[in-house]
């Protein structure tokens, strides 16, 4: 006890403490610490330096990732080394996970925070351009009829537009067939005042009767009175219904023989067209387009039905029009032809149209006279557009050039809209698609163990996983045909586009419509068709011969209507592109399908030659003591000739093909031997024959293949 007492004093002694373990004064005997303690000092230099933050997101590229990290992204991949990735198949565009994510920035000397979800945007005020409500009454002035002449081709609507007017048109259209909507204003002797409106009667420009119908008042039905109710004539019948437009039959080429205007009447009984002849309340005229026979009488039954229609519209307040056709003139740029509807256009207005719009520059009757004012139910050229607008678009007046710049931005945002609904909708049902499809195969290997299941996928998969990831991107060698479109008119190169969405013959030939427009062929077209043109695996029998290489064919334009300078042409023979143009539509279908044809890979065909019977068969030794067999044979078709290819017939079943070693006429080597002659032939390979078997002599034939496409005409 004594020794303890003795080494707590000595150690209360050294302590700073006064109190020590056996007792003392309860005050400090210094003042170095006073109660707490304190924190050690850095010394200067060692000051704590501030992580940066790093903005994340799930699923970043390591391109994302480098640029939130102001870093390159081969420090984003450095860090990243060592991980348990496989670094040879990352890149700035692979996807990193958000393990990975959160390990190069802490790698780095960094440290991470989720980025905050933006705020949906607020929704965009509307700024459309609409119609006006219908005008009263009382503001209503009378206005000209629009009369639409529709029917089938060739039945003479545009010949009876030239009687009416007097003028050419006819002689002027190719093919004599009416390829765009004409709008025509036609004083009568009476002095009334129509405004007819010429629709094409081909298969391919359904669109344009169809548009014609929902812009007329009444439609003129042409028949030919010798030819009767055909498919546009029933076409056209439909349109004007679902349009509720009344109808005028017009019975034409009734001055020719066999004409019979009471079988056409008959004939339109059964489309719901009743004649008052018959009962019904629609007219019939019987005329002659091309003598002027009865046009008078069509021309009263116009205006007597415009009459009792009570047509009219006002003509003060904003104008509004209907885009009959669009074009690009290489004078004036974008020119459309309008059908007035409502309110007075003059020059200088500001027009919206679609996406476009345009400050009125001129305006051009279908003479080519410049006009101030046009009205209500009147058609004009309208030039001074920025872009061409579609045909079929309305047209409307607006106050300033600023608010016409708000209307065809609004528009254009909300067609962006609308293509983003409809590419996410795509996407959702293509992903759903492929949940179907791995949900099905994973039900039909759910009774296999995970080890039979990679077994069967690996086997099934081996070709792909063989080869490299570069052959795997390599593009489709099939034959296809990167096109591009040029039309003079709107209206024809939608009936064009109409044509091209009904090929169906990717199998044979792939069609790319890399791009379409309205003008003449430039060197941008020919530059384009070239750079997605492909290669076809047709090969040139001269080239097969001499090269044994492939032909290699870019894309192709064709124009409709259009022309191409002597500089687009010469661009083109340099980057071997053909440039097709034609004025009749159905002549530039034939072309376009000739063309998928010279591109599709010949079928072989086998031609035959000559046929033999099998009448015995004997063992011949060679001078090498080999035992061979022979076949003597009777020709009874054609004949044989050694050096083309043979085969074996046993019934219907093919047991040998390939060439002869030997054709012997009794003991005579022979070249060939004709109908009812016998020979011993023998065969280059093993080959047992048989009494009764047939051999046939054939050559290989490489026949042109044509596409199974058939666009309608």
């Amino acid at each position: 006890m004594l020794q303890w007492t003795k080494v707590a004093s000595r150690l209360a002694a050294d302590w700073p403490w006064r109190r020590s373990v056996c007792g003392g004064a309860p005050l400090l005997a210094s003042n170095k610490f006073k109660g707490e303690k304190k924190k050690p000092q850095r010394p200067p230099g060692k000051a704590k330096a501030d992580k940066k933050e790093v903005e994340i997101r799930r699923t970043m590229t390591v391109e994302a990732l480098a640029r939130a990290m102001d870093k390159d992204a081969d420090d984003v991949l450095e860090a990243l080394v060592n991980t348990g990735l496989d670094m040879s198949a990352l890149d700035e565009r692979s996807v990193l996970e958000e393990r990975s994510i959160k390990e190069a920035v802490t790698r780095s000397g960094m440290k991470f925070r989720w980025e905050k979800l933006s705020e949906p945007p607020l929704p965009r005020p509307n700024r459309d351009a609409v119609p006006g409500p219908p005008a009263p009454a009382d503001r209503l002035v009378p206005r000209p009829p629009v009369v639409t002449v529709m029917g089938h081709v060739d039945h003479g609507k545009t010949t009876l537009l030239d009687s009416l007017r007097k003028s050419q048109v006819a002689a002027s259209e190719a093919g004599g067939i009416t390829q765009h909507i004409g709008a025509f204003r036609v004083d009568l002797p009476t002095g009334e005042r129509m405004t007819f409106l010429d629709t094409p009667g081909h298969a391919a420009f359904s669109a344009m009767r169809a548009r014609g119908a929902v812009a007329t008042d009444i439609v003129v039905l042409v028949v030919a009175a010798d030819d009767g109710v055909m498919a546009q004539t029933v076409e056209s019948i439909r349109h004007a219904k679902r349009a509720e437009v009344p109808i005028i039959v017009a019975v034409n080429k009734c001055d020719k023989n066999g004409a019979d205007p009471e079988r056409v009447k008959r004939e339109l009984l059964a489309h719901d067209v009743v004649c008052e002849d018959l009962g019904g309340d629609v007219q019939a005229v019987d005329v002659s387009a091309l003598t002027g026979r009865n046009l008078p009488a069509l021309a009263e039954a116009v205006a007597a039905l415009a009459e009792m229609l009570e047509l009219g519209a006002p003509l003060d307040g904003p104008a509004e029009a209907l885009v009959i056709e669009s074009r690009t003139d290489r004078g004036k740029g974008p020119v459309t032809t309008v059908l007035v509807q409502r309110g007075s256009l003059r020059r200088g207005r500001l027009l919206v149209a679609g996406k476009t719009w345009a400050k009125v520059r001129s305006l051009t009757d279908e003479r080519g006279r410049s006009v101030e004012e046009v009205r209500p139910g009147e058609a004009v050229e309208v030039c001074g557009w920025r872009e061409a607008p579609s045909a079929g678009d309305v047209v409307l007046e607006v106050e300033s050039e600023q608010r016409a710049r708000e209307v065809s931005e609004w528009r254009c945002h909300q067609e962006a809209e609308e293509r983003l609904v409809a590419e996410e909708s795509a996407v959702l049902a293509e992903r759903q698609r492929h949940r179907d499809a791995y949900g099905e195969e994973r039900a039909s290997l759910a009774h296999l163990s995970w080890r039979q299941r990679k077994s069967l996928l690996y086997r099934r998969d081996r070709k792909n996983f063989a080869r490299r990831v570069s052959e795997k991107n390599v593009a489709s060698e099939d034959p296809r045909l990167a096109l591009v479109v040029k039309a003079d008119v709107d209206g024809s190169l939608e009936a064009i586009m109409n044509i091209l969405e009904t090929y169906d013959a990717h199998d044979q030939c792939q069609l790319d419509v890399v791009h379409v427009g309205v003008g003449d062929v430039s060197e941008n077209d020919v530059g384009m068709a070239q750079a997605f043109g492909g290669k076809c695996h047709r090969l040139d029998h001269l080239a097969r011969a001499i090269r044994l290489t492939a032909l290699l064919f870019t894309g192709a334009v064709y124009g409709f209507n259009v022309s191409a300078s002597k500089a687009v042409l010469r661009a083109a023979e340099r980057q071997d592109v053909p440039v097709k143009t034609h004025a009749v539509i159905y002549k530039l279908m034939d072309e376009l399908k000739a063309d998928i044809g010279g591109r599709l890979p010949p079928r072989v065909t086998r031609e035959v030659l000559g046929e033999a019977n099998v009448l015995a068969v004997f063992d011949v030794t060679t001078a090498g003591k080999k035992r061979m067999p022979v076949a003597g044979c009777r020709v009874f078709k054609g004949q044989l000739e050694r050096k083309m290819k043979f085969r074996l017939l046993r019934g219907d079943e093919v047991r040998w093909e390939g060439g002869l070693l030997a054709l012997k006429h009794h003991k005579d080597d022979v070249a060939s031997i004709g109908s009812g002659s016998e020979c011993g032939l023998s065969a280059d390979g093993d080959v047992d024959f048989q009494p009764g078997d047939v051999i046939q002599c054939y050559r290989e034939v490489e026949v042109a293949q044509v596409t199974d496409w058939d666009p309608g005409f």
